[in-house]
């Protein structure tokens, strides 16, 4: 790579974008920045400008020769770049808002990476960046394509199916569980080991050691867990956990605790109305503060809008690439023979050893049995998803949908099918032609 690197980010409007500038700012010792592309869609242009102009002020301030370009044209944006990011929102907010809604209606878990939602998510997602990867082949085949937008384990599988683009699919569950350890146990990154074993947002914590020492049955004993901003922090049961031995991830409520968890998005729509509507609350904040010409470094009210240390994730990421730094970190890759009951091309979200020619899965010591058929089960519907996704097949969601655990039944969904696809017409055109 170049000693001037060129990073493209596409869906630069976003309101996590002074994150990611933040962290470019702090490694740019390591990682040389000389061009920054924000890239976004017509009906971002507005929140493009501001963020975009967040950007520029906070470059400024750092007094370092980083250049912000701010674009509607994606093509100018991806040439010759060396990483592209991507933290997409197809149809925005308001389509999230029906992907959680519609299944609530029907007493199912409404969640915009999880379930039915998470499905209408990805069916409106993956055509649009198959479509970007095109770009991408053409203009800089040699680009590492940093993956965010979700949901980030079948967005990313895609990529490697159908295009020839170097993809990696990235979380902050993983970063963020480790900040919570950090202070937990007053220790550094370097002092921690944790083994993840899943797919995205569906693992699983098999270890978790302090400077060599197992601490995994402390955690599970006394249930204190870590939790994310879109996830209510409903405890666990502890009989469930000890016997589980292993630390689930937050999304892992939704299947394990699947009433309480309904009843709770029942409750908060109620009185908050859906995620998708607290979440424009705090951005229509947040882009209020982004709009002071004297603001020039991220504010603290981002830390309310989910998705904590996601800038922190990919900027290492890039670090470990261009540096060949060959540390440890958790991502989205292929299979290959790593978990031997789900096919060689299934995404799943290990450890890696990050090299300068990309990431190395590290063989697993602990995958606990009575975790294997949850696994199977999600990745079979996320097979299914993406497949439907490229080819617009009907028959592919309902499948995918009656073969999710969290759709009780037929008749349901075939209900969630045809009400969802109807709502996301706009964004599908496949499934309508």
């Amino acid at each position: 790579m170049r000693d001037a690197l060129k990073i493209a980010i596409i869906g630069g409007g976003s309101s996590y974008t002074p994150e990611i500038v933040e962290g470019f700012i702090l490694r740019y010792a390591q990682l040389p920045v000389k061009e920054l592309w924000l890239v976004d869609v017509e009906e971002g242009r507005h929140k493009l400008e501001i963020v975009g102009n967040l950007a520029k002020r906070m470059i400024e301030k750092s007094g370092l020769p980083i250049d912000v370009h701010l674009t509607l044209d994606r093509r100018k944006a991806i040439e010759n770049a060396d990483f592209i990011s991507t933290q997409m929102r197809v149809g925005l907010l308001e389509a999230r808002k029906w992907d959680e809604h519609i299944p609530n209606k029907y007493g199912i878990i409404g969640q915009e990476t999880t379930g039915p939602g998470g499905m209408m998510k990805a069916l409106r997602t993956i055509p649009v960046l198959l479509d970007i990867c095109k770009d991408i082949e053409e203009l800089s085949p040699n680009a590492w394509l940093l993956n965010f937008t979700n949901p980030a384990g079948m967005v990313t599988e895609a990529i490697h199916k159908y295009s020839n683009v170097k993809s990696i699919g990235l979380c902050n569950a993983p970063i963020g569980l480790h900040k919570w350890l950090m202070k937990k146990y007053d220790v550094q990154p370097q002092q921690i080991y944790t083994e993840f074993v899943g797919l995205n947002h569906l693992h699983w914590v098999t270890r978790a050691e302090i400077n060599g020492e197992d601490k995994l049955g402390e955690l599970l004993d006394r249930r204190e867990e870590f939790s994310g901003k879109n996830v209510p922090a409903t405890e666990w049961d502890a009989d469930f956990l000890r016997s589980l031995q292993a630390l689930p991830s937050y999304y892992l409520k939704y299947f394990y605790m699947t009433d309480i968890m309904v009843q709770e998005q029942l409750a908060s729509m109620k009185a908050n109305g859906t995620r998708a509507e607290v979440v424009k609350r705090v951005e229509d904040e947040l882009f209020e503060l982004y709009k002071d010409p004297n603001l020039q470094e991220k504010p603290k009210q981002l830390e309310k809008r989910g998705g904590a240390y996601y800038s922190e994730a990919a900027v290492n990421l890039m670090d470990s690439l261009y540096n060949d730094k060959r540390d440890i970190q958790t991502l989205n890759v292929m299979n290959g023979h790593m978990i031997d009951f789900l096919p060689e091309d299934a995404c799943i979200e290990v450890n890696c050893l990050v090299t300068a020619q990309g990431p190395v899965p590290i063989g697993l010591t602990k995958v606990p049995d009575h975790v294997k058929g949850l696994m199977h089960a999600v990745k079979t519907y996320e097979a299914l998803t993406i497949e439907a996704a490229v080819t617009g097949s009907r028959d592919l969601v309902l499948q995918a949908l009656v073969h999710h655990p969290l759709v009780p039944s037929v008749g349901t969904a075939k209900t969630l099918m045809n009400e969802m696809l109807e709502k996301n017409k706009p964004y599908l055109p496949k499934f309508f032609a």
